[in-house]
C-alpha cells in the first residue's frame, strides 16, 4: 500500500515537472497532478494490456516501442477526461508520454 502511494506522489511530480517544463501543458494545481496521476493509472492498468493485446503485431514489429503510442493515447484520453489538465498537441503528448515512462524507470531505480 505505500509503494503504490509513492508511486502515484512520484508520478504526480513528474507530471506537474513536465507541465512546467513542456511549453503549452496545463495542470492547474499539484491536486489537479494527482488525479490525473490516478486517472492515467487506472487506465494504464485497465487499457494498455487489452490495447497490447490488440495491436500484438504491430508491438512484436515495433520491439514493444508500439507501447509508446498506446501510451499518448492513455495520456491523450485523461486530457479529455479531467478539465483542468491540458496538452496542446500530440507531438508533446508523445513527448510528454516519452519523458514520463523514462522518469519512471528512473526513480525507480533510484527507489
Amino acid at each position: 500500500m505505500l509503494g503504490l502511494i509513492i508511486n502515484i506522489l512520484v508520478m504526480s511530480g513528474l507530471l506537474y515537472g513536465l507541465a512546467t517544463v513542456l511549453p503549452g501543458v496545463r495542470i492547474k494545481s499539484f491536486g489537479t497532478a494527482l488525479t490525473v496521476s490516478l486517472l492515467y493509472g487506472v487506465l494504464n492498468y485497465v487499457l494498455f494490456w487489452l490495447l497490447a493485446l490488440i495491436a500484438f503485431i504491430p508491438m512484436m514489429l515495433s520491439f514493444g516501442l508500439f507501447g509508446l503510442l498506446i501510451n499518448a493515447f492513455l495520456l491523450w484520453l485523461t486530457d479529455k477526461l479531467i478539465e483542468d489538465f491540458e496538452i496542446p498537441s500530440i507531438g508533446i503528448t508523445i513527448l510528454m508520454a516519452l519523458l514520463l515512462t523514462v522518469g519512471k524507470f528512473v526513480l525507480r531505480a533510484l527507489l
